[in-house]
């Protein structure tokens, strides 16, 4: 008797390991085109099978054999592959190449999913300039919330997490260095998912930090190399200001501040730093604008961490700004953009004006998305040498001023690009550029200033009937068949793998 259950247990137990082998699994509903395919091995003799894929749901040879649209060689039990559309159903099994009559697979069945992000009748990502390189690459948009390959096919889409996401306030759409997605929501929440949408970490958003009932996170959610994430929060204070005119004259307001909160994987806080005692201490008190009260919601928009020299960057896009910050003491070692005084106000200074996006490059030197506060004036990406010595603490070094050319609907007909826009650093140096706000155009432009790709990012309007713009607030890449390669191995991790 023992044994016999013994040898039931073994079967169930094997069983269940060999339909854990099978992706996707029987009866999936997919949110992608680019499948990871996955087995059982047959056999440790054999090392060549194929992947037969049919367009439709069946279940006899006949009818199976008639629609086959793939047939895939591969030498292990597994291999990534593209079915044609969003929206419909298909069987696939897998046959040794050593005896297919005898050693074909079962047949599995799954789904892919239709969203009108994906509709290509109703959203599309239409490529201006072909890709030169990072032909294998694919591209997140906020605005779309989707991945697209680089010839503007959509393979992948955010599905709704914890309810409907709103595309225009979907923030961050990324890739972690872990294989993963992280992305902000209109709810203000921080979130990491797997590529089949599950959710595997979730902002605590208990209020620690702003000691309210919650963080508020908002513009840039980051998960770092060493494991643990970084985003930004918000608070609210009662302050006491000053005018510029008068510097005896005070009032009381309520006012936003950011802060910048690091957790660990298990919610704990790490590290934390608040605008507020930066502002309070500083010069920032004297900006105003005549007629209007003092400006304290400096509009916190984008941090960057250089986990290497031990130093947060921290963007304040209202008042020109960025604060280096030495991690994890919390001193701001440098400040660059304007200084304000009593009686004098400016918007913008000699070197960016409502940017967006800092970073440090490979080479060491800081660049940023510069939106520029001259009306008709383009934005412009930049790329600056951080030296004391100089006026203001930066030399510029590179720049490369942005376009619309080859869009269809370039509105505003003047540039003002004061919300959104990102600049991303590439392995070979190049910049991947998204220009946010009003206009949906993304590219790729080299040291030489060639662009390497560009599209634009669309909607069809049925009652003007024509395309327009989808607004983009950020966009980021996956250059390496190697990145994408994991995020789909990693579809099946669960919270807490």
């Amino acid at each position: 008797m023992y044994r016999i259950s013994y040898l039931l247990f073994l079967f169930f137990i094997l069983t269940g390991r060999l339909k854990s082998q099978i992706l996707p699994s029987e009866g999936s509903k997919l949110n992608y085109r680019l499948i990871g395919f996955s087995f059982p091995e047959t056999g440790s003799q054999v090392n060549n099978y194929t992947i037969e894929i049919a367009a439709g749901d069946y279940y006899s040879e006949d009818s199976f054999k008639k629609n086959v649209i793939k047939k895939l060689p591969v030498k292990q039990n597994k291999i990534i592959a593209e079915v044609p559309s969003f929206g419909r159903q298909y069987t696939w099994r897998a046959v040794t190449a050593n005896n297919p009559e005898s050693r074909k697979s079962e047949f599995h069945h799954f789904s892919t999913s239709m969203v009108p992000e994906v509709d290509t009748n109703i959203a599309r990502l239409r490529i201006i300039t072909p890709a030169e390189k990072y032909k294998d690459g694919y591209v997140f948009l906020d605005g779309n919330k989707a991945l697209y390959d680089m010839n503007g096919h959509p393979v992948w889409y955010l599905p709704d997490i914890e309810g409907p996401i709103d595309y225009r306030k979907l923030r961050d759409l990324k890739i972690s260095p872990f294989g993963t997605i992280t992305f902000l929501n209109e709810n203000r929440q921080a979130y990491e998912i797997n590529y089949n949408g599950d959710i595997l970490w979730k902002g605590p958003n208990t209020g620690k930090i702003s000691r309210d009932n919650t963080e508020s996170y908002h513009h840039e959610f980051t998960r770092l190399s060493n494991g643990h994430y970084m985003v930004l929060g918000s608070k609210d204070s009662i302050v006491t200001t000053k005018s510029a005119e008068d510097s005896n004259s005070k009032r009381m307001e309520i006012t936003t501040f950011g802060t910048v909160i690091e957790y660990d994987e298990k919610g704990k806080v790490i590290w934390s730093w608040r605008v507020a005692d930066y502002l309070f201490s500083g010069d920032v008190i004297y900006r105003r604008i005549p007629g209007s009260k003092n400006i304290f919601d400096t509009h916190q928009n984008a941090f960057y961490f250089d986990e290497k020299n031990k130093a947060v960057y921290v963007c304040f896009r209202d008042i020109s700004r960025i604060a280096k910050i030495k991690y994890p003491e919390g001193t701001v070692i440098s400040t660059y953009g304007e200084i304000f005084k009593p009686g004098h106000w400016e918007v913008g200074n000699p070197f960016f004006c409502h940017q967006h996006s800092p970073r440090i490059s490979q080479k060491g030197y800081l660049y940023m998305y510069n939106n520029g506060c001259d009306m008709g004036t383009p934005p412009r990406v930049e790329i600056f040498q951080e030296n004391p010595a100089e006026n203001g603490g930066l030399k510029k070094t590179w720049e490369y001023y942005c376009d619309i050319d080859g869009m269809n609907d370039p509105r505003p007909k003047v540039f003002w690009l004061g919300t959104g826009g990102n600049v991303v650093e590439l392995p070979d140096n190049s910049m991947f550029v998204c220009m946010g706000s009003q206009f949906s155009k993304v590219f790729i432009v080299n040291m030489d200033k060639k662009i390497l790709w560009s599209a634009a990012s669309e909607k069809w309007n049925a009652g003007n009937n024509k395309w327009e713009c989808i607004p983009q607030y950020r966009a980021s890449m996956i250059t390496t068949r190697k990145e994408m390669e994991q995020l789909i191995w990693n579809a099946e991790m669960k919270k807490g793998n």
